[in-house]
């Protein structure tokens, strides 16, 4: 029997989102609530392979399903999104230093570019 911890911890839900299907499923639940069949609709996979996706981001506690009637229908969870974001924000300063390193590369190559333009028209 798997831990309740095990089952629920940050690495499956990286593991939910390293799939595009699942990435896309959750993207269309940013605009709201929808039926499982209206979300199959969406994919040219079987709604078999789509019940296997929504099962797997429910293991990982994107979304959540409720049952209204007979039809199950799913909305975005949020929350365990908060520790990808924790994971990905000391890449998020390395990235931002580097692209700021390239914006003053790219401003300075330019500014040598023209001045070097400049300094031929008068010659």
């Amino acid at each position: 029997m798997r831990s309740h911890l095990v089952t629920h911890s940050p690495e499956i839900v990286f593991s939910a989102l390293a799939d595009r299907t699942r990435r896309a499923v959750l993207d269309l639940l940013c605009g709201g609530s929808l039926p499982a069949g209206a979300i199959a609709r969406q994919f040219p996979i079987s709604r078999p392979a789509i019940s296997k996706h929504l099962r797997m981001l429910r293991r990982a506690r994107l979304v959540q399903e409720q049952r209204e009637g007979r039809l199950r229908v799913y909305r975005l969870s949020p929350e365990p999104l908060k520790a990808v974001d924790s994971w990905i924000e000391p890449y998020r300063g390395f990235w931002q230093a580097n692209l700021s390193s390239l914006k003053n590369f790219v401003e300075h190559a330019e500014e040598a570019s023209a001045r070097r333009k400049h300094g031929k028209r008068k010659s």
